[in-house]
């Protein structure tokens, strides 16, 4: 009796294990068409990340990213939508299902290559170190002792974990929601560096006039990529092929014109 259990069991195992592989198989396959029924693409991102994807005087999100994603939406022929969402929980945004890629400054690492499906590299950044200009800090030596802020859930931690001889020195790591408020802690002396993103950094001191300066040493180069989830590469293939339509026919070089004042693009 035992046997046969065990037998029944093991063949319902097995349609289930095939079912799901099915499943799994047609979500794929059936990525693009699914996006193009819905009508929308819905992009996840970190709202308060300049010149990326941040929000507007008039409180409308706005930036590279989102400049680059409305026209692919428009070539895929469906609309467009920016959700903001945690930072520390994008993975679980994605697998639910909330959004359909994050796009946003989202930095491509082995492990997070492991869980999404990535596109190629469309911009080059560095992890730098900001400090006040009048703080007589100049290199990285310089922050033994002193405190270091940076994004809960960014590369940044992994850029400074990965650098031992600099995460030994500092007295402290405090982690922020977000750069913005990061940089503001170091405005008023509440941290004495903020290890981010090159790209975000130098934005954001041209545009604030804050009396920073980002030291010349980079503590990692990275680059960005667009996640999506690991059972869609149709999807995401679909959107790296326009992107690559766009940078061909200088719609991409424009939109990095307008936010950069050059052609910072690596897509090719």
């Amino acid at each position: 009796m035992k046997k046969i259990i065990l037998a029944t069991l093991m063949v319902v195992s097995l349609f289930a294990v095939t079912g799901c592989k099915k499943a799994n198989k047609k979500v794929a396959e059936d990525a693009v068409s699914d996006l193009k029924n819905r009508g929308v693409f819905v992009l996840g991102l970190d709202d308060s990340f300049p010149p990326l994807g941040f929000r507007s005087d008039n409180n409308e999100i706005v930036g590279y990213d989102i400049d680059l994603a409305k026209e692919v939406a428009k070539r895929l022929g469906v609309e467009f939508r920016a959700q903001p969402i945690d930072w520390d929980a994008k993975e679980m945004e994605l697998e639910t299902g909330k959004i359909d890629c994050v796009w946003n400054g989202f930095t491509i690492t082995e492990e997070r290559k492991n869980a999404l499906s990535f596109t190629e590299a469309y911009l080059n950044n560095d992890q730098v170190l900001v400090v006040r200009a009048d703080s007589g800090i100049n290199s990285l030596a310089d922050m033994k002792g002193r405190i270091v802020g940076i994004q809960s859930g960014s590369s940044a931690q992994e850029a400074v974990d990965d650098n031992s001889d600099f995460s030994s020195s500092i007295s402290k790591l405090i982690m922020f929601k977000d750069n913005i408020t990061a940089l503001n802690d170091l405005d008023i002396g509440g941290v004495d560096g903020v290890v981010m993103d090159s790209v975000v950094a130098n934005y954001s001191i041209a545009q604030t006039k804050k009396p920073f300066k980002v030291i010349d040493e980079s503590l990692a180069n990275e680059g960005y990529g667009i996640g999506f989830r690991k059972n869609e590469p149709e999807l995401r293939d679909a959107v790296w092929n326009i992107l690559k339509e766009m940078q061909n026919d200088g719609t991409v070089t424009a939109i990095s014109q307008k936010w950069f004042g050059r052609d910072i693009s690596t897509i090719k």
